[in-house]
């Protein structure tokens, strides 16, 4: 016992030594919570004489699990350590030993993303289904939320397959069909995806008494690491498990609740002393990462969420240098001052791989990548695809080139792109033109524009595309060029149809990158100058390196600590996010703030720059920078007076636009009165605009009327 509680301070003492009941350990950042889960479990094991089958330590990623698993088998001195794993593997468990209770086998079929993919593709096929009118990120969250509701389970435990047939047969919508399709067809191969391993796991153990009690005998204790990320269905899971022996150990920060988007909810362990009357809460606030100054920063950033247990860390290491803040007039400035720190650094003996550069969305890596390249600063992007190799990037590129050359590469890419019925059969007859006649693709198509089986194509949309701006390039800003394409090729107006965001903002980032090589190269720069100098970025060589500054996004930055922390891109619409339309999402967009500036542990550079968003918004710079207490930050540049007013007026505006989403109260279809118009029914809705769509029964035609409108519900 002394052994394992030595090197312990006083709060980690208590939770590994607090081993019965409800307990809730609110872990703030860098307070070694790893430390204390592993010290616990081992004193489970070796104190209390509790066997390593019957404890359950759930994690939130393999990855963490299999450091849990190393760490405590140095500690109890056995290979065997249990149920050390995440909730889906649990689920694995629990099938393996009762899954026929839903006529499966127990060797059923793990599927993984990839799988799950071919059947969305060959249900897809079958029923001649256009992914425009229904994407699959949008089926599989249909199939998620149709799971979710646990209405799957009645037909894969049926052996009858007809039901499930007849309701595929008679499906009314689209996103029916490929529900009832995609269940066939795992069910078929006695397949589960990772959401079943989930709620088939549940469905058995709320259904069976008997197999739940066995499960739940099991499990004396229960362990939760970042319980601030469980879902609902983690939670059930965690609660059933625990019921018998009621004993239920959870760990987490609060503070660090940045998965709301695919499923954590923040009150799972806010609220866990109500739904538990005997919880006992241990706060972990001494933090053994960063420098006092990192701290106070984050601390006065974080402390302006409203919903929130308070538990500002403290550090334990000594002062360092204060947190650095520099605003530049463009993202060139803004990656240039990050390259010249980066290499003030080096030079100081700061090894390039202790550097890291983190953002809220993987577009701002743009201008940090074009100017590493160009000033050969070694880095390894980890998240996403480099900027220039991005799909929508190389798209629109490609289009550029055919106004310019009309190269075959470009051609393949682009002439079904967005859809213009030009598949397999169609390219493999222009190819087989093309060599015949010994000409180009596009050459060929155009010979054949006319002829089937082109004629019977969108081709000719494509070619009048090529054809306007190849007459009139030359004679066109690069940059009117690009709006002009991504207009008349029909490409943007594909993207929104998807709703796909992060490639809009991906092609605006694109067009700030024209803006600036324009700016750049004066009257003289042209298409042919600007995509030669990109084929600069495009074909550098990017072997990893040992040596290099790591790239990422703050989501796969959770977890990670680096010695320096760069956080860029800090402007209003890209950090936080354009997308975060209620007080909830902007204080989840604050906890995202705080994790990434509790990632440095020696010092911490925050930076943004002046330009315009995709939706034409101004950058400026990020109610996070005013959030962060100014005497704990060293301006690099002092702002202009004219725009921190601008930007206050800015955020005080879309606060207040939040607060009136915020006071929605009516629903669709309520009757109401008006002082003025009398008695109505709203008949729809506009949350992006506020908007109550109301037809007044004296009224021919709807009035649009503001949340804030004079309506009193009947």
């Amino acid at each position: 016992m002394i052994d394992l509680l030595e090197g312990l301070n006083e709060e980690q003492t208590e939770a590994v030594t607090t081993t019965e009941g409800f307990v809730r350990v609110i872990a703030g950042a860098g307070s070694g919570k790893t430390k204390a889960l592993t010290h616990r479990y081992a004193y489970l094991v070796n104190e209390l004489g509790i066997s390593t089958a019957n404890i359950l330590c759930a994690t939130y990623t393999n990855k963490a699990a299999k450091e849990m698993r190393n760490r405590i088998k140095t500690m109890i001195g056995d290979n065997d350590t249990g149920y050390i794993c995440t909730f889906h593997s649990m689920g694995v468990y629990i099938l393996r030993e009762d899954i026929h209770y839903i006529n499966y086998p127990s060797n059923f079929v793990v599927m993984d993303t990839e799988d799950t993919e071919a059947i969305l593709k060959d249900v897809y096929e079958k029923a001649n289904i256009d992914t425009s009118k229904l994407t699959f990120d949008m089926a599989r969250k249909a199939i998620e939320a149709f799971k979710s509701k646990f209405k799957h389970i009645p037909y894969l435990s049926n052996l009858d397959n007809s039901e499930l047939i007849e309701q595929y047969e008679k499906a009314d919508t689209i996103q029916k069909k490929v529900i009832y399709g995609y269940l066939y067809e795992q069910k078929k191969n006695y397949g589960l995806d990772f959401d079943d391993l989930i709620t088939v796991s549940l469905y058995i153990l709320k259904s069976c008494e008997e197999k739940r009690l066995k499960w739940q005998e099991r499990m004396m204790y229960v362990m939760v690491d970042e319980f601030q990320d469980v879902s609902g269905l983690n939670y059930e899971m965690a609660e059933l498990l625990s019921g018998y022996h009621k004993n239920l150990f959870i760990v987490g920060d609060p503070d660090q609740t940045i998965y709301s988007w695919r499923g954590a909810d923040v009150k799972f362990i806010m609220e866990f002393d109500n739904e538990y009357d005997d919880t006992k809460t241990i706060k972990l606030y001494k933090n053994y990462r960063s420098t006092p100054e990192i701290l106070s920063a984050a601390n006065s950033l974080i402390k302006n969420n409203k919903y929130r247990i308070p538990n500002d860390v403290v550090a334990t290491k000594e002062s360092s240098v204060i947190t650095a803040y520099y605003h530049g007039k463009t993202t060139m400035d803004e990656a240039k001052w990050i390259a010249d720190k980066i290499k003030l650094l080096v030079n100081n003996g700061v090894s390039y791989s202790n550097v890291a550069i983190l953002y809220r969305s993987h577009f701002v890596s743009r201008s940090i990548e074009e100017l590493f390249v160009r000033e050969k600063l070694p880095y390894v992007l980890y998240s996403g695809i480099e900027f220039y190799k991005r799909k929508e990037i190389k798209d629109i590129l490609s289009y550029l080139r055919m106004i310019v050359s009309g190269d075959d590469l470009s051609f393949v890419r682009v002439v079904n792109e967005p859809r213009r019925n030009i598949g397999k059969k169609r390219m493999e007859f222009l190819k087989t033109y093309a060599e015949k006649m010994n000409c180009t693709l596009y050459e060929a198509l155009l010979d054949n524009i006319d002829n089937e089986p082109i004629v019977s194509t969108r081709a000719k949309d494509f070619v009048k595309v090529i054809e306007k701006y190849r007459i009139k390039y030359k004679d066109m800003r690069i940059s009117d060029l690009i709006t002009g394409v991504l207009h008349d090729s029909g490409y943007e107006a594909m993207l929104r149809t998807l709703g796909d965001d992060e490639r809009l903002e991906n092609i605006s980032e694109l067009k700030n990158s024209i803006f600036e090589f324009e700016k750049n190269s004066g009257e003289i720069s042209t298409l042919e100058d600007y995509l030669q100098s990109i084929a600069l970025y495009t074909n550098s060589d990017k072997e990893e390196k040992k040596e290099a500054v790591k790239l990422m996004t703050i989501h796969i930055a959770k977890g990670l600590e680096f010695p320096y922390v760069f956080v860029i891109g800090l402007n209003e619409g890209i950090f936080p996010t354009a997308h975060a339309d209620t007080e909830e999402d902007i204080e989840e967009e604050r906890r995202l703030a705080y994790v990434a500036y509790t990632r440095a542990e020696n010092a911490l550079f925050l930076t943004d720059s002046e330009g315009t968003n995709y939706d034409g918004s101004y950058r400026y710079p990020s109610r996070f920078i005013f959030n962060t207490a100014k005497e704990y930050l060293e301006f690099e540049v002092e702002l202009d007076e004219a725009l921190v007013r601008s930007a206050h007026t800015f955020i005080a505006c879309n606060e207040e636009k939040m607060g009136i989403r915020n006071s929605n109260v009516l629903s669709k279809g309520d009757r109401v009165s008006h002082k003025v118009f009398g008695q109505g029914e709203i008949v729809d809705i506009q949350t992006e605009n506020s908007v109550y769509i109301v037809q007044f029964d004296k009224l021919d035609t709807p009035r649009n009327l503001s949340f804030r409108a004079p309506l009193e519900k009947l």
